[in-house]
């Protein structure tokens, strides 16, 4: 069977409305070339978070050593530890300066399945990467990958050419403020998808 060949994603992907991106990125693969050897799954699930008007965003306030990553370049990651337990992986969009950015929150394994467990107590494959915590912790994501370049060959996304027909957005998942913004995007037809909370339909 020929190799197929799938496109990575470049700065003019990156560098569009963030809503937009959400929509785009779901059905997109993750691609990290691990020291362990190729790690990959397919985007389900994501929450979006502009500064502007956004007091749930991190960049909210301004910029800090911590989100600096957020006012930088598009397609730059960004990932943070909270609650003293938990790396979260997001990726920055938008123009420089517009502080933006877009929170990997479900995904479906493909490549490397046998590290994800290896990383995971959990007992079925959908449930390896079903939470943003739970993401970074099968792909051995830390702050180590903070601001690395999206379009470069550690980390990127590909398309793969798989459409996703059936995305709904929703409230965002454990924040205090913001919560009126239905900037939580998933498909729904996937089982690898954090929490099914259907708000609005925006995809058959």
């Amino acid at each position: 069977m020929p190799h197929r060949k799938f496109n990575k994603l470049l700065r003019d992907f990156y560098n569009r409305p963030t809503l937009e991106i959400c929509h785009d990125i779901l059905g997109k693969y993750i691609i990290y070339n691990s020291s362990e050897g190729k790690l990959s799954a397919k985007i389900v699930e994501v929450e979006a978070y502009i500064a502007v008007n956004d007091p749930a965003s991190h960049a909210y306030r301004g910029k800090t050593e911590r989100n600096k990553p957020m006012f930088g370049n598009p397609g730059f990651s960004y990932v943070y530890f909270i609650y003293g337990m938990y790396h979260c992986f997001n990726f920055v969009t938008e123009p420089e300066g517009q502080a933006a950015a877009i929170l990997l929150r479900g995904a479906e394994p493909e490549e490397g399945i046998n590290f994800f467990r290896s990383n995971s107590k959990v007992v079925k494959d959908y449930q390896l990467l079903n939470g943003p915590g739970k993401f970074c912790r099968s792909f051995n994501i830390n702050l180590v990958h903070n601001n690395i370049d999206l379009t470069g060959e550690l980390i990127y996304f590909e398309d793969r050419n798989q459409k996703v027909k059936n995305i709904i957005e929703s409230s965002r998942i454990g924040i205090k403020s913001g919560q009126e913004k239905l900037w939580r995007f998933y498909d729904n037809d996937s089982m690898a998808v954090s929490v099914k909370k259907n708000r609005n339909k925006v995809g058959v």
